[in-house]
């Protein structure tokens, strides 16, 4: 079993629900904030430090491994220890996720976007209560009749609400399945092969960012 602690959240945990439920229709993108001032590694750059946590939270809510990554970073303190990075994860239906993670930045923002087809959903961990928000938004194409080259494309606006979720504490809910998986035999949510997924799209990244952003294809 791996610590991926993040995704033993009961807001985290709403998030899932939602989309295997499927009202957001298909997953078109997922974007990850994870920005603040400090602190800096010695050891590591901002991808080892920072991304796992939000990678682990992909990887749990999507479900689905990727095909490409790519990343592009760069150090104003040490030149070889990166301080800040973007990475691109893309999947084989188009869903394209993006990671921004910083240790020079202002504010400290832990901020996740999740775009569908039918509606959006907004993940902010820095908030109280309304960590989840779920926005009825989106566009709808139409075909012009008089023109099948060109699309009419219509902006959808409805209602914006915070569903609720468990507020029991992440590491206690963690504790209680890791004992619950030992008694009855059953296979971690966060097992080994989640481990190895997250850790197959750092290299890759980190990989990417070595080569001036070329893009790794994961096996």
């Amino acid at each position: 079993m791996v610590d991926h602690t993040f995704i033993y959240m009961g807001s985290v945990r709403k998030m899932k629900d939602i989309i295997v439920k499927g009202e957001l229709g298909k997953i078109l993108y997922y974007d990850s904030v994870r920005i603040n001032l400090g602190l800096f590694q010695h050891d590591v750059n901002v991808i080892w430090d920072l991304a796992p946590h939000d990678i682990a939270i992909m990887d749990f809510l999507i479900g689905k491994k990727p095909r490409e990554i790519s990343a592009i970073g760069v150090g104003h303190i040490h030149d070889d220890i990166e301080n800040i990075a973007y990475i691109s994860v893309k999947f084989d239906d188009n869903l394209l996720a993006h990671f921004h993670v910083n240790w020079l930045a202002p504010v400290k923002i832990r901020r996740t976007f999740i775009g569908g087809t039918k509606k959006m959903m907004v993940f902010d961990d820095l908030e109280g209560s309304e960590k989840v928000k779920i926005y009825d938004k989106g566009v709808v194409v139409r075909k012009n009749p008089k023109d099948i080259y060109k699309l009419l494309i219509g902006y959808r606006s409805g209602d914006v609400y915070s569903p609720s979720f468990d507020p029991t504490e992440a590491l206690q809910v963690e504790c209680e399945h890791f004992i619950d998986c030992l008694k009855n035999n059953k296979t971690p949510i966060s097992d080994g092969m989640a481990g190895l997924r997250v850790v197959e799209i750092l290299e890759a990244a980190n990989n990417s960012l070595k080569n001036n952003g070329k893009p790794q294809r994961l096996k």
